[in-house]
């Protein structure tokens, strides 16, 4: 990269001398908004380590710290105007973090302390010097890791393709769903296949290839959509090559064999053709740096104010969270259910489950150890609390691939864990509230949101039933058996249903 500049770009200590004062008064801020809202850092920082659609988040912010400092100059030469009335926009962010938060959606609360960040940055140092920080700041949104919601829309386009591209390719075929059936053998386009890794990595790299690469907006703009639409379509390709690939070979297993590597080198080639494609358009020639500005930026007392009504006006919603979960408490009482053991199985022991208010019976039967888990929750519960214990029971966290489906019981459904630590598990599990089961969808987040801040309500009783298995993945075979094993062990607690039922009233 050519640079040609008509004063000597600034280094740290410039930085440090011209812009103490907000350096000062920014990092106070960001400390009570990082206390305040650590919940969220923490939860991303374990989907960052635990989910490889987002291990990239990882260097987001090294990233926006490089082009903080490769627009050092521009930075500079923008005087310091704090905007403190600004600050008010952080009431109606407020107000969406409490509506994330009762909703159970993390993502979104996630969102809105970033957002914070952001108004926090624009109050202390004005719109001028924002506007020529806006890029590194608005990658910082890259920390969040969004987009898993999208993951069935991607499978079901997938299975399209791949449908299609069979038809045309004139090669025999049975699909249902997302199965697909060659003479070669047996494919399922899993959520892993969907492409939400390459996608959301594809994204975070266009959005940086365009701030360095081009000056245009419609040029950045038109980088950051072939960015998106490029790993879309190219994992339609890898999917229909996959399963043609095990129709000419004859063996469905070996087409897909380290699948996800062949993946990876894959969409490498295709974020290379998009550079290759991008270079011919660059605008990083030459860059003229501007001298600084004249104007010292005022004291930290005069920041202070725009700073303190930020994050004042931001912690409201956390603060009000607070006050409705301590009207809620709730003393959960661990159930003790009357769990009945199927002919072939024998009750090995029973304990208090992980959390307060819940049991788990170890069962011993001929598909595996079954461990059948209660748990109560009280009527102000929110859905975060519920899906937290939902996700320890099937240890989604720290499976590698996540497979869904229901099973032929009212309310029941599975999760397949497949490549934790442990080997793999299936997990059955169901709500029950006002006496009968229910589905955790969004209308049951919004019930459990309004029994939260109003106060009425049934409690809610989580149900769940696992088996461990010590391979990295499920067979088939073994996966239809443990599934009429859960359903046979289901089926037969009558006792247990009445009981849920009335509790839950």
């Amino acid at each position: 990269m050519s640079t040609t500049t008509s004063t000597p770009l600034p280094g740290l200590q410039d930085l440090w001398r011209a812009l103490r004062s907000p350096f000062i008064v920014l990092g106070l801020g960001l400390v009570v908004l990082g206390t305040v809202f650590s919940a969220e850092a923490a939860a991303a920082y374990r989907v960052w380590m635990d989910s490889t659609a987002y291990s990239h988040c990882l260097f987001v912010l090294p990233i926006a710290l490089y082009l903080a400092w490769e627009r050092r100059a521009e930075i500079l030469a923008e005087p310091v105007v704090p905007w403190p009335w600004v600050a008010l926009a952080a009431l109606p962010i407020s107000a969406a973090w409490l509506v994330a938060e009762r909703l159970g959606i993390m993502e979104g609360r996630q969102l809105m302390a970033i957002s914070l960040v952001e108004l926090l940055f624009l109050g202390v140092l004005g719109w001028r010097m924002a506007l020529a920080l806006s890029a590194p700041l608005l990658y910082l949104y890259f920390l969040v890791p969004f987009g898993a919601f999208i993951t069935p829309v991607l499978q079901h386009w997938t299975a399209i393709f791949t449908e299609i591209g069979l038809t045309v390719l004139d090669i025999p075929h049975e699909t249902d769903g997302y199965l697909i059936d060659v003479p070669g053998g047996r494919f399922f386009i899993a959520e892993a296949c969907a492409g939400l890794r390459f996608l959301i990595a594809s994204i975070a790299f266009g959005v940086l290839y365009a701030c360095l690469m081009y000056r245009s907006p419609w040029r950045r703009i038109g980088f950051i959509l072939a960015s998106i639409v490029v790993p879309i379509v190219a994992n339609w390709f890898r999917a229909l090559g996959i399963v043609v690939l095990g129709y000419l070979l004859g063996s469905a297993e070996a087409a897909a064999a380290d699948h996800i590597i062949y993946g990876w080198v894959f969409f490498s080639a295709v974020t290379l053709l998009l550079i290759v494609c991008g270079l011919p358009f660059r605008q990083d020639g030459v860059v003229t740096a501007q001298p600084p500005t004249t104007v010292p930026p005022p004291p930290p007392m005069r920041l202070a104010p725009a700073a303190v009504l930020a994050v004042g006006l931001g912690i409201i919603g956390p603060l009000v969270a607070g006050a409705f979960d301590r009207a809620g408490q709730f003393q959960a009482v661990a159930p003790q259910f009357a769990w009945t053991a199927p002919y072939g199985c024998v009750a090995r022991k029973t304990e208090p489950g992980p959390q307060p208010g819940s049991e788990r019976v170890q069962f011993a039967c001929p598909a595996g150890t079954f461990l059948a888990t209660a748990q109560v929750f009280s009527p102000r519960t929110t859905w975060s609390q519920i899906g937290a214990a939902r996700l320890r029971l099937t240890n989604e966290q720290k499976a590698e691939d996540i497979s869904t489906g229901r099973l032929d019981m009212p309310g029941w459904s599975y999760v397949i864990a497949a490549g934790t630590p442990g080997g793999s598990y299936m997990t059955a599990s169901a709500l029950w509230s006002d006496g009968a089961p229910v589905q955790g969808g969004f209308p049951m987040r919004i019930k459990l949101a309004r029994q939260s801040i109003l106060g009425n309500g049934s409690p809610v009783l989580l149900l769940s039933v696992g088996v461990q298995t010590p391979h990295a993945a499920i067979r088939p075979d073994e996966e239809l058996q443990i599934k009429q094993a859960l359903t046979s062990f289901l089926q037969i607690q009558y006792s247990l249903v009445r009981e849920v039922a009335r509790l839950s009233r």
